[in-house]
């Protein structure tokens, strides 16, 4: 047992270690191995073969051909088409219907031979006697009408000719300047305005304003600044002179190697070394993988199983 750590068999969760099944027998190459071992074992199912198919009766599951129409009795159907024509000949009353004579063709267009009657009147192509024509009397008679559209022409609509009225030049800008003196005339005062018409939220312009600017302000005149401060030499870089720091470096001191001291291992009163109780131990687990392939692969359905693709 080490003195340190857990053992091999506390750290896989056995109490004790497992026996073995398999000590002392021969190895067994699965290189060219059978599967199912107990087929290549003692007798076999044997069968006698595949039948080809031929005119024997041995290819075939019955000991006889058996035929589908086996003692039915043969039926010519030329014999049946008799008899049938037979039994509906003498459903007939009387001897079969013959005319008295056969059919008339017609010799050319326009005659009536061969037809059931003769012609007609109302098809008749000659020309019915008429009444001698009476022309009606004559209208009475006006003067044609006068030539002219009417406008600018004299005498030339059923009334009387209009009077002539002057049509001064820009009458109606005249009219309506005139109108506007007259309202002008009867106004009081300006126009009302109100001051309470809706506006708009922001201005067309943000930097236009009614009031006027303030003066400009004159900026203060601006103080000297104080020097920058310049160190009266420049800084040192460190070496082997220790001229960089602000004082020397610390002095030498040698250290010899000294081993630090082990500490004593507790012991009991049988002189054994104490070894605290372990935790809970664990066990080998299977992974989910196995045990899935374990459930849907077993000995039962390994013939009949189905690989499934995802």
């Amino acid at each position: 047992m080490p003195v340190e750590g857990k053992s091999d068999m506390e750290r896989i969760g056995l109490f004790s270690e497992m026996g073995y099944v398999t000590i002392g027998d021969k190895y067994k190459s699965l290189y060219m191995r059978p599967f199912n071992e107990a087929a290549s074992k003692n007798r076999q199912m044997l069968s006698e073969g595949t039948k080809t198919l031929s005119a024997l009766q041995a290819g075939y599951f019955e000991p006889q051909f058996v035929r589908i129409f086996e003692g039915e009795a043969y039926s010519n159907p030329v014999q049946l088409r008799r008899r049938y024509r037979l039994a509906e000949s003498k459903k007939n009353v009387g001897k079969a219907f013959l005319p008295s004579n056969g059919d008339k063709l017609p010799c050319g267009l326009g005659s009536y031979y061969g037809t059931i009657g003769g012609s007609y009147a109302y098809f008749s192509p000659q020309l019915k006697s008429r009444e001698r024509y009476i022309p009606p009397g004559k209208n009475f008679y006006t003067n044609p009408g006068k030539k002219g559209s009417g406008f600018g022409y004299a005498n030339l609509t059923i009334g009387e000719q209009y009077p002539h009225e002057p049509d001064d030049y820009e009458a109606e800008r005249i009219k309506a300047r005139k109108a506007q003196e007259e309202h002008r005339r009867l106004l009081k005062g300006g126009p009302f305005r109100l001051n309470l018409y809706p506006q708009e939220y922001f201005d067309s312009n943000p930097y236009f304003s009614d009031k006027p600017l303030p003066p400009v302000k004159k900026s203060p005149p601006k103080k000297p600044g104080a020097p920058p401060f310049i160190p009266s030499s420049p800084a040192k870089k460190s070496g082997g002179m220790k001229g960089g720091t602000f004082g020397p470096y610390p002095s030498y001191s040698a250290e010899p190697y000294v081993s630090k001291k082990s500490k004593a291992v507790t012991t009991g009163k049988e002189g054994k070394v104490f070894h605290p109780s372990s935790g809970p131990k664990s066990r080998p687990v299977t992974s989910i993988v196995t045990l899935n392939v374990t459930r849907s692969l077993n000995a039962k359905n390994y013939k009949t199983i189905r690989l499934t693709s995802y």
